[in-house]
């Protein structure tokens, strides 16, 4: 029986049942293929509700997205201006810009919203 979840024993129950669910070859229309995508629904509520994930600061964004892109740190001077407003940026001794933030969103693709944060 579907329920929503409502404490860590429900919750284990849960992971422990979707692991199940997805051992197993589910065709399209099946009742345990539905069982299987309410049940991340309610895991998914239950996990931001109970184990939310703070938005990474402004650098650690910058920094994640050169890894991911397999850039190095001192690609940020050609977008910043100058390797010496790169290095102030990335130890903290600088804020980013309103144009600094409008250059990494539209180069590197980071969401403003994560470039506007305080730190």
């Amino acid at each position: 029986m579907l329920k929503v979840i409502k404490n860590e024993r429900e919750y284990e129950d849960a992971l422990g049942r979707v692991y199940n669910l997805m051992q197993l070859d589910l065709a399209d229309d099946s009742p345990e293929l539905n069982e299987l995508e309410a049940l991340s629904l309610f895991i998914e509520y239950y996990e931001e509700k109970h184990y939310p994930i703070a938005p990474p600061s402004p650098i650690d964004a910058i920094t994640f997205r050169l890894e991911q892109l397999g850039k190095e740190k001192s690609e940020l001077s050609k977008i910043l201006g100058t390797r010496a407003r790169q290095s102030e940026i990335l130890s903290g001794k600088r804020k980013l810009s309103l144009d600094m933030i409008r250059k990494l969103h539209a180069i590197l693709g980071i969401p403003a919203e994560s470039l506007i944060a305080a730190y």
